[in-house]
């Protein structure tokens, strides 16, 4: 299948994709953006390195409708197997091994989510926030509610590999209706 999305270099900064990346029909990435093997970045999803770099490392997914932005000196980064849920935005943060930010999370400028941590859907990280590993952090500030249980963990650890192989199908999808292609 065709895959139809916006990837452009931006000045002299041109995205990076592992070439066993999967980026779906109508994805967004502009400028300075690597991405690592086996990540995939969703339907929607916009990546925009036009202010400093964005790097996603291996089998990482960035779900359908989710934004990475950053600043100058403050790159987006993602150690390998990071989760970001639907509708999530990272803006110039770094995000650990093995994190996961809930759907429509937002974890801003400078805010570091541990390894292994899960922002709860709809939490706000404010800048600068630390978040240690294995915790859940949740509310509108989002601070530390309680440390994860091996059962919390092993509800979301596997996430990155169900998305591979979502991955796997959607590149096998046949198109049955019409698409206008992006200039």
């Amino acid at each position: 299948m065709e895959t139809v999305s916006y990837i452009a270099a931006l000045d002299d900064a041109e995205p990076e994709i592992h070439p066993e990346a999967f980026v779906a029909h109508g994805a967004v990435i502009v400028g300075g953006v690597r991405l690592g093997r086996a990540t995939s970045v969703w339907y929607g999803a916009v990546l925009r390195g036009d202010g400093e770099r964005i790097e996603v490392a291996e089998e990482c997914n960035i779900q359908d409708l989710c934004c990475l932005h950053a600043d100058p000196g403050e790159p987006a980064i993602l150690e390998p197997r990071v989760s970001l849920g639907h509708k999530a935005m990272v803006h110039g943060a770094y995000v650990e091994t093995g994190a996961l930010i809930g759907i429509g999370a937002i974890v801003l400028g400078r805010a570091r989510i541990g390894a292994g941590s899960l922002v709860a859907a709809g939490a706000v990280v404010p800048p600068g926030t630390r978040v240690p590993p294995g915790v859940l952090v949740a509310g509108v500030p989002g601070r530390v509610i309680r440390e994860l249980t091996d059962a919390d963990r092993a509800s979301f650890a596997h996430t990155p590999d169900t998305y591979q192989a979502h991955a796997e199908r959607h590149r096998k999808a046949r198109r049955i209706g019409p698409t206008t292609r992006l200039l």
